[in-house]
């Protein structure tokens, strides 16, 4: 996930500066930036359930955070790059609610250690 999030903001910064309005542009972006994000939360993540035992709380999470990478940047990069209906938009803050989601759980495995 990464390693396609720097490729994508590689693509974004050098071939889509001049094909894209500036507000497209910004919310390809966004994309990027909470892909590369939740990349390092993944691996955080699976490293925390390597060391920690048991572990299913934090395997939920980094599956919720790749669900919101695929959800939340995934849209955003569709509707940077193509011509869709607003009402696409709807998946966005779904891919937000996974993100939260997997933050949520590592609070619950966190507290749940203590």
């Amino acid at each position: 996930m990464a390693f396609c999030g720097v490729g994508l903001g590689a693509f974004g910064a050098h071939g889509l500066t001049r094909r894209v309005t500036a507000d497209r542009l910004k919310t390809y972006q966004t994309g990027v930036q909470y892909q590369l994000f939740h990349s390092l939360a993944i691996l955080v993540t699976g490293l925390a359930a390597f060391r920690f035992a048991p572990a299913a709380l934090l395997v939920w999470a980094a599956w919720l955070f790749v669900a919101g990478i695929v959800l939340f940047s995934g849209s955003l990069y569709f509707l940077a790059l193509v011509r869709l209906p607003a009402r696409w938009g709807v998946i966005t803050p779904l891919g937000g609610l996974c993100f939260l989601g997997g933050w949520a759980l590592w609070l619950v495995a966190l507290a749940t250690r203590l």
